[in-house]
C-alpha cells in the first residue's frame, strides 16, 4: 500500500462516523437543533460537504471544481437545509470529488505545502488530518443534535 492509498483508507474509515448517521435519517430530523445552538442537522450535513469540496479544490488542486460553499459564506444556519434527498446527494458528491482528487496525489505530493486563509500553511498530509478532524467534529455535533435536538 502506498502513501496515497493509506491516507484514502484512513479518510474513508474516519468518515463513517458521519456517513453512518445518515442511514435512516428522515427529512423531519433536518431542522433539529440543540438547545442554545444555532445550527440544524441539515446545516451540519451541508457544511461537512461544503468543506470537503473546498478541500478538494483549494488544498488538493481540483481547480476545475465549482464550489458554492453556502454554509461557509453565510457562517450560520439560514434554515434552508431541509431537503433530505438533495443533502444526501450533495454530501455523497462532495466525498466522491474529494476521494477522486486524493487518489491522484503522488507520494511526493503529501509533503507539498499549501496555504489557505481558513487554516494557514500546512502540508497536504497535515491537511488530511484537518479534514478528518473537521468531519469528525461536526459528526459529533450531528449525532448529539439527532439524539437530543
Amino acid at each position: 500500500m502506498n502513501t496515497t492509498q493509506a491516507y484514502l483508507q484512513t479518510l474513508t474509515e474516519a468518515r463513517t462516523r458521519f456517513s453512518n448517521l445518515l442511514i435512516g435519517l428522515t427529512e423531519d430530523q433536518l431542522t433539529k437543533k440543540l438547545v442554545n445552538t444555532k445550527n440544524s442537522a441539515g446545516f451540519l450535513i451541508r457544511h461537512i460537504a461544503d468543506v470537503e469540496l473546498l478541500f478538494a479544490k483549494n488544498v488538493f488542486g481540483f481547480l476545475e471544481l465549482s464550489v458554492q460553499a453556502k454554509t461557509v459564506i453565510a457562517q450560520h444556519d439560514t434554515g434552508e437545509w431541509t431537503n433530505l434527498e438533495e443533502l444526501l446527494a450533495y454530501q455523497q458528491q462532495a466525498f466522491d470529488q474529494l476521494k477522486s482528487i486524493i487518489e491522484k496525489q503522488t507520494d511526493t505530493d503529501w509533503a507539498q505545502i499549501i496555504t489557505t486563509k481558513e487554516f494557514g500553511t500546512k502540508t497536504k498530509a497535515e491537511a488530511v488530518g484537518r479534514i478528518i478532524s473537521h468531519t469528525a467534529y461536526h459528526a459529533g455535533q450531528l449525532s448529539l443534535t439527532l439524539k437530543y435536538g
